[in-house]
C-alpha cells in the first residue's frame, strides 16, 4: 500500500501532466517552427526540397517555409494541404479516396475555392486528442510529401515538450 507522500507524488504529477497538455490548445508560431524545422531535417534525410505549411484552428497559415530550391507550385500545394487537413478534420491521403469518382466527396476539390487538395500530404495536428492545427508538406512525390506529414504529426508531442 502506498504512503500519503507517494500518493501526493503521483496526484500531482497527474495534476501537472494534464496542465501541461491543456496549454496547448492551439498551434503557436513557435511551436510550428520548431515542428517545421524537424520536418525539413527528415526531408534533408530522404532528399526532397518541400514547403512546409503550419495551418491554425480557423485553417489559416501560422507559418509557411520554403526550403531552398523548393518548387515554387508547392508553396500553394503545401498551404492548400494544411488547410485541407484542418478545414475537413481528415489527412489528404483519407481524402483522396473519399474524392474518387462514384464515391461520397467526389468533386469536393472544386469548392473553397479550389483550396482543397485530395493527395496525401496534408494532415490535422493532433494533441490531447484535439486537433490544435494542420500540417501541409509538399515538394516531393505523393509518397515522399505523405510520409513527411506524418512524420510530423508522429513528433508533435516530443516537439511540444522542448517548448
Amino acid at each position: 500500500m502506498m504512503n500519503k507522500d507517494e500518493l501526493e507524488k503521483i496526484v500531482s504529477s497527474v495534476v501537472r501532466e494534464s496542465l501541461e497538455k491543456a496549454e496547448i490548445n492551439e498551434i503557436n508560431l513557435s511551436l510550428a517552427k520548431k515542428l517545421a524545422l524537424k520536418v525539413e531535417l527528415k526531408a534533408e534525410e530522404i532528399g526532397v526540397k518541400p514547403v512546409v505549411a503550419v495551418a491554425n484552428l480557423g485553417a489559416r497559415p501560422v507559418l509557411v517555409e520554403c526550403t531552398d530550391d523548393s518548387y515554387i507550385a508547392s508553396y500553394d500545394i503545401a498551404l492548400n494541404k494544411a488547410f485541407t487537413s484542418v478545414s475537413l478534420k481528415m489527412p489528404t491521403k483519407q481524402l483522396k479516396g473519399l474524392a474518387q469518382p462514384g464515391e461520397p466527396l467526389y468533386g469536393i476539390q472544386f469548392t473553397n475555392g479550389g483550396q482543397i487538395v485530395v493527395f496525401g500530404g496534408g494532415v490535422p495536428l493532433v494533441y490531447g486528442g484535439r486537433i490544435i492545427g494542420g500540417l501541409g508538406v509538399s515538394g516531393g512525390s505523393e509518397e515522399q510529401d505523405t510520409f513527411l506529414a506524418d512524420y510530423g504529426a508522429e513528433i508533435l508531442d516530443e516537439v511540444i515538450k522542448t517548448l
